[in-house]
């Protein structure tokens, strides 16, 4: 399961002719599939390569015994976030039992698991009776649920309503005098509203403004104001012939009231360990406030200016042209009238470290806000709110990572260098050292086609705990995937890599954690095995198979190897392979792949992974699919 998240998660996936359509038809009379927009199905014979003939695995053994009904998940109480219809899943304890959920039959696996898709119950009696019977043992209980709050009704006739919880701007915002501030309510359609400002300012709103992404709602009224027109206490009156309501506005506070404000970020971030003192971590930076990827870095102790805050965000100026969105924990703000940081790129050297790594070392005063870039064989490195004067650029002669470093000053306060790269990039670091700014470059290496893993540190990560999924009949996945893990270890290591397994016990281990182990070991791939699971309302029968997932440009040729590796010898259906911004993806210092070989959530799968013989196709796909990687950089070593 995707780290950091709680069955069941959100994933993208593309749904496919089901390996349960036996079930997937029986089931299909208990609800109707949620309204969700599907992808084209791949390709026939897409779930295994065409010159390698299906896998085969041993049945579901069966169990017999007394009935002990279990629902798995949700759990009681939960709250449900569905259209119309969800699942349950769980176990009866025996194979030959007859389950049914709200009087609709559910089929039961011989090993007792079962996967129900079922229409939500209706709100006066928001529950599941799940009754298993066998013989004339019969065991009965009830899943009760909740449903999210529904919005206030706005009618067109009657007393005049209005969703005063859908008001915004909230609280705790803060913004420059001049910026635009997005002004919104929902109130009934033949309503009118207006922001009556403190300040004088008097502005109608419009209706039908979009309120989910590509949908219009036509009671949402918005408007745009200046943050100045709130500064002070103003309203939002709602009319409707003699009726009115009037909300409150909340106050924005302006940032540039006494001149500019600076911050410094990454001070609260957790310090290295005693044994482990240096530290991968950064201040991740993303262009929108409510969720987003994160495109830009920022080393701890950069000071950057302060231009707003929305809920639990910060934004941070990186130069005059670009802004962008922090967690405020990470932000410290400094004292009125702090001098900005002067961030001028000195005169540079490339620095050859051995035959795999090479340093840019660019001297400068301050450390600035960053990103990285591969495009083909060019390493770009932008520099925020900085000047380049670099008149004088060193080169090793000895140097086999870096051709040539070139740099240009993109705007007035935007610098680049171009790292023309002589080999495939294997990775790269961004550090803060005695007065420089240095990228550190690491090409791939030396690989003997025939045995291309020989000499290489492969790092393998077994997925969770904290937090992972559990299946019908409670396989975690957290022992699925060590279990899986321990025997890639040993397919990797009989081809010669040295294998290094970020855990090798039950205990939690953190998502930061895990790719330090990797970096501190030496490793040139990185291997994140996990197992999938859905979120609420999302049919399971039409929403499975095999993915694999990266997050930098020079990782998705791993992922695809070891994609096409796991569908090969597992056999489940392709999903393909994501651009995800996971947070074991992020770091950079060699290509990694996120695994999620297959759904632990359903009873078929779940059976799969408790046999050795599955675990051991997982592992050995993967494995196929790194020596692939590894086999196909050959070519470019002559």
């Amino acid at each position: 399961m995707h780290p950091s998240r709680i069955l069941p998660r959100s994933r993208r996936l593309v749904p496919w002719a089901p390996l349960l359509s036996v079930v997937a038809s029986t089931v299909a009379a208990c609800g109707a599939p949620a309204a969700r927009p599907a992808p084209a199905p791949a390709p026939a014979g897409a779930a295994r390569m065409a010159d390698s003939a299906p896998p085969t695995f041993p049945p579901i053994p069966t169990v017999t015994g007394a009935v002990a009904l279990r629902v798995t998940y949700p759990p009681d109480g939960a709250t449900i976030v569905a259209r119309d219809s969800t699942f349950l899943f769980g176990s009866v304890g025996t194979g030959d039992a007859r389950l049914t959920v709200n009087g609709a039959d559910v089929p039961v696996l011989p090993n007792g698991a079962w996967l129900a898709w079922v229409p939500l119950p209706p709100r006066d009696r928001p529950e599941w009776v799940l009754v298993a019977t066998r013989g004339s043992d019969t065991v009965r209980t009830v899943r009760r649920m909740r449903f999210p709050p529904l919005p206030a009704p706005l009618t067109n006739d009657g007393v005049l309503r209005v969703d005063s919880a859908s008001l915004r701007p909230g609280r705790g915002e803060a913004r420059r005098s001049n910026d635009p501030v997005r002004l919104a309510v929902r109130a009934p359609a033949n309503a009118e509203v207006t922001f009556q400002g403190g300040d004088g300012t008097r502005r109608p709103l419009r209706r039908g403004a979009a309120g989910a992404p590509g949908a219009a709602d036509s009671t949402l009224w918005a408007t745009e104001v200046a943050a100045a027109a709130l500064r002070e206490p103003g309203r939002l009156v709602v009319t409707r012939g003699a009726d009115t309501v009037a909300l409150p506005t909340a106050r924005v506070a302006l940032v540039d009231s006494a001149g500019a404000r600076y911050a410094v970020v990454g001070e609260r971030l957790p310090p290295p360990s005693p044994t482990a003192p240096d530290s991968d971590r950064v201040v991740n930076a993303r262009p929108v406030a409510a969720g987003g990827t994160y495109k830009w870095f920022l080393i701890p102790g950069t000071v950057v200016e302060l231009t707003g805050r929305s809920g639990a965000m910060a934004r941070i100026r990186l130069d005059r042209d670009l802004e962008a969105w922090v967690d405020s924990a990470d932000v410290r703000e400094l004292p009125p009238g702090q001098a900005p940081p002067v961030r001028v790129a000195g005169n540079a050297r490339l620095v050859a470290r051995s035959h795999e790594v090479s340093d840019l070392v660019i001297p400068m005063a301050a450390t600035p806000p960053y990103s990285v870039q591969l495009e083909g064989d060019r390493l770009l490195l932008d520099l925020y709110g900085t000047v380049a004067n670099t008149d004088i650029l060193r080169h090793d002669s000895a140097d086999s990572v870096a051709r040539r470093v070139t740099w240009e000053q993109r705007t007035s306060d935007r610098a680049r260098f171009t790292v023309q790269l002589r080999a495939p990039l294997l990775g790269y670091l961004v550090r803060w050292e005695r007065g420089a700014l240095v990228l550190r470059v690491r090409r791939s290496p030396r690989v003997n086609p025939t045995r291309p893993l020989q000499g290489l540190t492969i790092a393998v990560d077994p997925g969770h705990p904290p937090a992972g999924s559990t299946g019908p009949t409670g396989f975690y996945e957290g022992v699925a995937t060590l279990e899986i893990a321990r025997r890639l270890e040993a397919l990797l290591a009989a081809r010669g890599a040295r294998v290094v397994l970020t855990r090798t016990t039950a205990e939690a281990l953190g998502l930061a954690d895990r790719p330090e182990i990797a970096r501190r070991a030496g490793a040139h791939a990185f291997v994140s095995i996990h197992l999938n699971a859905l979120p609420d309302g999302v049919n399971p029968f039409t929403a499975h198979g095999t993915g694999s997932y990266w997050f930098t440009a020079h990782s998705e040729p791993l992922a695809r190897a070891v994609q096409r590796g796991m569908v090969r010898r597992m056999g489940l259906r392709d999903l393909g392979s994501y651009y995800d911004n996971l947070a074991v993806l992020r770091p950079t210092w060699m290509p990694a792949v996120l695994c999620e070989g297959a759904f632990i959530m359903l009873p078929e799968q779940e059976a799969l992974l408790r046999m050795p013989e599955f675990q051991a196709a997982y592992a050995l796909g993967v494995a196929e699919g790194v020596e692939a990687y590894f086999r196909g950089l050959w070519p470019e070593r002559q």
